[in-house]
């Protein structure tokens, strides 16, 4: 039967000595390399050519928000009206009432997952149209500021002001016209 590794003292304090010394030699390797992080929605949305385009998509889908709010009210009031009068309503009165209730929510239902569903699709429509701009933005920035490394911010917990090129990137969409 073989027996375990034991650790002699000199090869602990090998360990402890060389070990510090391993991270302090990649930590100066990091510190060579330039790095940056850029938040893409941000980016996008706060461009000139996105704006217009998440105008536009509000600018059409405001009668259907506006269905949507009605709806909303209606279903409120309706239940107001039965929580105030219900109790000198007749059995099938009530169940008039609650029966119109309940088809107004399913309607409320229907229309909010329409329009979360256009909302989204009309979002990955702006994204999809703006992705070739700033590709070629991020391309240009990353030759001419030689990045070694560019990471997206919704991948890092912190980082510092100075690394974030959100702004840049931003700038630079709005003179690609």
């Amino acid at each position: 039967m073989e027996q375990p590794f034991k650790e002699t003292p000199v090869a602990k304090m090998c360990r402890l000595i060389l070990l510090p010394a391993l991270l302090l030699a990649a930590g100066s390797a990091f510190a060579e390399m330039k790095i940056a992080v850029v938040n893409v929605q941000r980016a996008i949305g706060e461009c000139d050519e996105a704006k217009a385009m998440i105008a536009k998509l509000e600018s059409d889908l405001a009668p259907d928000q506006t269905t949507v709010k009605n709806l909303g009210a209606s279903i409120t009031q309706l239940q107001e009206k039965f929580n105030k009068d219900g109790d000198v309503m007749s059995d099938p009165e009530k169940r008039k009432l609650q029966k119109e209730i309940e088809d107004k929510q399913i309607e409320y239902q229907f229309q909010v997952n329409k329009l979360q569903k256009t909302v989204n699709e009309r979002q990955q429509d702006i994204l999809q149209q703006m992705a070739p701009k700033l590709d070629a933005v991020l391309k240009d920035i990353i030759a001419k500021e030689q990045y070694d490394l560019v990471i997206h911010r919704q991948n890092v917990l912190y980082v510092d002001a100075k690394y974030d090129i959100t702004a840049q990137v931003t700038e630079k969409l709005n003179q690609k016209k």
